[in-house]
């Protein structure tokens, strides 16, 4: 079943972050179907947060979309290489998101394993948001896609965790915030293969 409208315009985007491990990612990319149980995420409040690009209100072309009301498809170049998939949040006006960064992968395998031209199934598939984002065929064409559509979306398919089943660390390459780099905001299935290794 897709996640109803309501799950994505909760407040607390730590919350959706956490409660989004287990869910299923789904896309359908020129008829093939590809799927993935989420397993590492990320969260970005647009208040306060020097990680987020939205912070305090900064609005611009590629942001545009957080602003919106949640449950929408953010995606964007990293390094002008590497396609992210975000999952946006909250209600109007207020910019959150939560980045996905690993799924474990379930259906179309194949497919994924054809994306990344891999020839042997591992963890490097999925594990780290631009490899995921290839694996599941998502680029910047789905920027703004509602994640209640058919290209995208996300699947609570009866898989959850516990909290003592999920770590909390500080987030990725964010360095540059200063003190909110130290947010405990990155949440991992705990001694899963698929979630990404940190540097």
């Amino acid at each position: 079943m897709k996640l109803s409208k309501d799950f994505y315009l909760k407040s607390d985007v730590a919350e959706v972050a956490r409660a989004l491990l287990g869910k299923f990612l789904v896309t359908n990319i020129n008829d093939h179907l590809t799927t993935g149980i989420i397993v590492e995420t990320e969260a970005y409040s647009g208040r306060n947060d020097k990680a987020c690009h939205a912070n305090n209100g900064r609005r611009t072309k590629r942001t545009e979309i957080m602003f919106l009301e949640g449950g929408k498809s953010y995606v964007y170049l990293c390094y002008g290489i590497h396609h992210l998939f975000n999952v946006t949040t909250n209600v109007d006006g207020l910019a959150d998101a939560v980045l996905i960064r690993a799924i474990e992968p379930v259906e179309g395998v194949e497919i994924m394993m054809d994306r990344r031209k891999k020839k042997s199934l591992q963890p490097s598939l999925t594990a780290g948001p631009g490899s995921m984002a290839q694996a599941l065929g998502i680029t910047t064409k789905l920027y703004g896609a509602d994640l209640l559509g058919e290209e995208i979306w996300i699947e609570d398919r009866g898989v959850s965790f516990s909290i003592d089943d999920m770590i909390a660390c500080p987030r990725v390459g964010v360095a540059y915030a200063e003190e909110d780099a130290h947010r405990p905001w990155r949440f991992a299935v705990r001694d899963n293969l698929w979630v990404s290794k940190s540097k």
